[in-house]
């Protein structure tokens, strides 16, 4: 049988059904974003060819803005009385990010990192109304920011891909 870890007596307002249930949202933000950095790192030292100098130069800032981001998301998940996760397992059973094998080519890549954007845009904005209804003001303003990034991320590489 495996034990659950210990949830943290907390009397902020929110219940702790509520909180239980942003907690696991904010969770698989935490896994989608780690694992989006990952490939974003991967890409950032694996591209080539002719868009190397500029793709190079955007993955690095792009990874670097994912880095920052895993901080606040987890400290959050603690803030609410719940460890966060922090295994490579743990992120694999709760990211909507899927992996990618190999090294795939330039504009691959692309396409690979906008629907990974997307998917984490999708989990955040599915953790809307869990934060909402508990009027969980610095949740939502963390979904909103992480939602503003990711759109916005997304939006900039699909035009690397249009004529």
């Amino acid at each position: 049988m495996v034990k659950k870890p210990p949830v943290t007596a907390i009397d902020n307002g929110i219940s702790l059904k509520d909180r239980t249930r942003i907690a696991a949202g904010l969770s698989q933000l935490l896994a989608d974003t780690y694992t989006l950095y990952l490939m974003t790192h991967n890409f950032h030292w694996n591209v080539k060819g002719p868009m190397f100098n500029t793709l190079h130069a955007m993955f690095m800032t792009q990874y670097t803005e994912l880095w920052n981001a895993v901080d606040p998301i987890a400290e959050r998940i603690r803030a609410l009385g719940f460890p966060a996760p922090g295994t490579y397992a743990e992120f694999g059973k709760l990211s909507s990010v899927k992996e990618v094998a190999g090294v795939p080519k330039a504009e691959a890549m692309i396409a690979h990192l906008i629907k990974a954007h997307d998917a984490v845009a999708r989990t955040a904005r599915g953790l809307l109304p869990a934060a909402d209804a508990a009027n969980d003001q610095p949740t939502l303003d963390l979904i909103t920011q992480r939602l503003d990034v990711h759109e916005k991320t997304a939006w900039m590489l699909r035009s690397m891909l249009e004529e």
